[in-house]
């Protein structure tokens, strides 16, 4: 086998007999099995990388999508629920090749957005980049702190209506909540990476299921006992539920809720990172973004038109909040309880890239100072502490849950964060990055396409951000400032 050989068969993935060729992984000082980047050897399946989708994409948007077809109406909900889907699998696969710059199996790995943007686009988008994901990151944190909460003060009410009553004012503060769930998430955001959270996202995942068919299930037993809402094919209508200004921003701030719960582009190459290989990263992260979005989205047409029947025109920012927290109250009970387990997850799901972030230029910055790199090992070995990571990490949550204790308004803030994330990060930088990656000329059809899919989603991306802006101005309106109650 002559060296021109061996170089064709790196190339294209094939030994000299045709058989699989794949980097050889080498071991570490210590023993352990070690990937082609001299890294700990990665470990994830397509089944671990589809939890970790489930955990982030099936959060607290679902709860809002009865209130958002309820907007939009019959014809246009689930056509843009689809429409939502369709776009989210398709860019995510262009992502999903970025993961390495080069060849699938040998290339240089991207070990974040940020990393393949930069390898793909040079480092004047990067800043973009970095100023889109991380603000979207830390808003989601603080969104998902806020859907806890209120979650968990379903559950007091739930079995306060119960002991007490109907008519009895069970209205709780949300506040308390939202410093429980801070405190939960300083514990977990000391697991070190993705790689410890498989667990946690398997649960997490299971939760979501959960919770979602439960949401469902009150839903079409709502529908078929007859006490459905009205409900028409173009939603809420004008003179009866909305006016004419109403109408709009409503429908648009329901464009960025559908968004917001299809949002996970922005961690997709760090799940992508956990993935091992052969066979490609890429090819097991595009199985598992097709099982993930198939199963959200099937789950999401289901909330939303069953939910939708259930309410009509008048269902609530959250569904599960619509039930009146009757009978039977220990299901609402569970439900509820699933929401918070699961959030739990999703939140360390989206926190860890900033996490990493951080720590990773801390190290490259003062690879010697103890503060950054010594682990402090705990519990006969079984757990470690790094001082950098336990006072960023909880400086990060203790911020994160202050912001939700002062901005305390769910739809709104989630049709925000869709909005700002949808175009820039599930779009713009999947669709350029294989523009170039793929050499595709400017002004051919491929080209016109993929920039008119990029402009449509930007337009209305724009016009979302502007609906939930003026939500949040009309809520600031009759806000007082630490006395939410759910």
């Amino acid at each position: 086998m002559t060296q021109q050989d061996v170089e064709m068969a790196a190339r294209h993935g094939t030994g000299a007999d045709g058989a699989g060729f794949y980097p050889q992984p080498r071991n570490g000082a210590g023993g352990e099995t070690l990937d082609d980047d001299g890294k700990k050897k990665r470990t994830g399946t397509v089944w671990t990388a589809s939890a970790h989708i489930i955990t982030a994409v099936i959060g607290s948007g679902v709860l809002s999508l009865a209130w958002s077809t309820a907007q939009l109406g019959w014809v246009v909900g689930p056509l843009t629920l689809m429409i939502f889907a369709l776009i989210t699998y398709y860019t995510s696969s262009l992502l999903a090749d970025c993961y390495r710059s080069g060849d699938q199996l040998t290339g240089k790995r991207n070990y974040t957005y940020m990393d393949a943007v930069a390898a793909y686009l040079g480092r004047w988008q990067v800043l973009s980049c970095g100023v889109f994901q991380y603000v979207n990151l830390v808003g989601t944190a603080v969104g998902y702190t806020i859907t806890a909460s209120i979650s968990a003060a379903a559950v007091h009410k739930a079995n306060c209506f119960h002991n007490k009553g109907h008519a009895a004012d069970c209205s709780t503060y949300d506040t308390m909540y939202m410093v429980v769930f801070g405190i939960v998430q300083i514990f977990f955001s000391q697991l070190p990476n993705f790689s410890d959270l498989s667990w946690l996202s398997i649960v997490a995942a299971i939760m979501s299921f959960s919770y979602s068919s439960i949401a469902v299930g009150l839903s079409l037993a709502r529908t078929i006992s007859g006490r459905s809402g009205t409900t028409t094919l173009t939603g809420t209508e004008i003179g009866v539920d909305v006016d004419s200004a109403q109408k709009v921003w409503l429908a648009l701030q329901a464009l960025g809720n559908i968004a917001f719960a299809y949002s996970y582009s922005m961690i997709l190459i760090e799940i992508q990172d956990t993935v091992k290989s052969p066979p490609a990263e890429n090819k097991t992260m595009k199985k598992a973004t097709l099982m993930g979005v198939t199963t959200t989205t099937a789950f999401y047409m289901l909330a939303g038109c069953l939910g939708y029947s259930a309410f009509g025109n008048a269902a609530p920012g959250n569904i599960l909040t619509g039930f009146g927290f009757y009978e039977p109250y220990w299901l609402i009970d569970f439900a509820n309880v699933c929401i918070v387990v699961h959030l739990v997850g999703a939140y360390q799901v989206f926190s860890q890239p900033i996490f990493a972030a951080l720590e990773t230029a801390a190290a490259k910055r003062w690879p010697n100072a103890r503060f950054v790199t010594r682990e402090h090992p705990l519990v006969a070995g079984r757990f470690h502490v790094n001082l950098l990571r336990l006072t960023w990490r909880t400086a990060f949550v203790v911020v994160s849950t202050v912001l939700a204790i002062v901005l305390p308004f769910f739809n709104d803030i989630l049709g925000f964060l869709g909005a700002i994330g949808f175009w820039p990060l599930t779009v713009y930088y999947p669709v350029e990055m294989y523009i170039r990656q793929r050499r595709i000329q400017k002004y051919t059809s491929r080209w016109v396409a993929l920039q008119l899919l990029s402009f449509l989603c930007f337009l209305v991306s724009l016009a979302s951000a502007v609906a939930s802006i003026e939500g949040v101005t009309e809520s600031l309106k009759h806000y007082v400032p630490f006395k939410t109650k759910s």
